[in-house]
């Protein structure tokens, strides 16, 4: 059965978190402790740890509560302040995860797993080939708009998940994008251009391959939108889906199964990969 993830906006730093992310709460109640204790250990009030790091009281209360998450600054000076010998920013990997939307945590959990990616994007570059200018531009032009913070933390979650890139043993990966987005100046030219440039370095790595579906096909397979198909270490495969608000996982065996008979029929219908890289040169040195 389907599982439908409802995506969260929560805002990066200092901002407060929603009571339906469980897993990030706790996290954020864990370095809160943390936090106190060390205080405490110290002899600081409160008022005190936030003067000498630059901090309200307010803040450092709601931190040390988990009800926000403190910055890499705020944990760096803290650690500093209280004398904890890397303690505290010891815990700021588990803060940055805990930063990111539950459906970005969600999916690179599986992304981890996977020992395959197939990824059909139809309107934009797929995530994980984004630069971050790309990112940023695609993120700054959400209606209604998203916070400045907001946009840094989104960035950084996309950028996070490329270090499946780096993961060893490496996946296969596999993405088919439509020439539109291409071709689609999001950012503006000189965006566009290092969204090029990397779409071609990423392409030539020995386990990628990068197709490009040409807008004149008569014939398409994929016209019913995006797609990924995630084949994990385990031999199951799973289907995933992101439209407007809804992130969903696709894990009825029905469904994966018209995934993949879509995305192998969309990859027959698209540009070879090398064919790809050459469409890709030739788009960049149009841009």
């Amino acid at each position: 059965m389907g599982v439908t993830v409802q995506g969260s906006q929560n805002g990066d730093g200092m901002e407060p978190y929603g009571a339906d992310d469980e897993e990030s709460a706790g996290v954020l109640r864990t370095v809160g402790r943390v936090i106190k204790t060390c205080r405490e250990r110290k002899g600081l009030r409160q008022a005190e740890l936030g003067t000498a790091i630059g901090y309200s009281e307010e803040q450092v209360s709601s931190v040390e509560r988990g009800r926000r998450a403190p910055s890499p600054t705020f944990l760096e000076a803290a650690d500093q302040v209280l004398d904890a010998g890397g303690l505290i920013v010891g815990l700021r990997k588990d803060v940055e995860e805990a930063r990111y939307p539950k459906k970005v945590r969600d999916l690179a959990k599986l992304e981890a797993e996977a020992v395959e990616l197939c990824a059909y994007a139809n309107s934009v570059v797929h995530g994980l080939l984004q630069t971050p200018e790309y990112a940023g531009a695609l993120y700054g032009m959400r209606r209604p708009p998203f916070a400045e913070d907001e946009v840094e933390r989104l960035v950084a979650a996309r950028l996070a998940r490329q270090e499946i890139f780096d993961r060893q043993p490496s996946p296969v990966f596999s993405f088919v994008l439509e020439e539109v987005t291409l071709r689609r100046p999001l950012g503006g030219r000189m965006v566009m251009r290092k969204q090029l440039e990397q779409l071609l370095e990423v392409g030539r790595r020995r386990n990628v391959e990068i197709q490009v579906m040409p807008t004149d096909r008569e014939d398409h397979a994929g016209l019913a939108g995006s797609l990924q198909l995630l084949r994990l270490k385990e031999g199951d495969t799973v289907g995933h889906n992101e439209v407007q608000l809804t992130s969903r996982l696709i894990s009825h065996p029905n469904e994966v199964q018209i995934h993949e008979i879509r995305y192998g029929i969309i990859r027959a219908q698209a540009l070879t990969p090398r064919e790809s890289l050459a469409f890709i040169e030739k788009v960049l040195g149009e841009t």
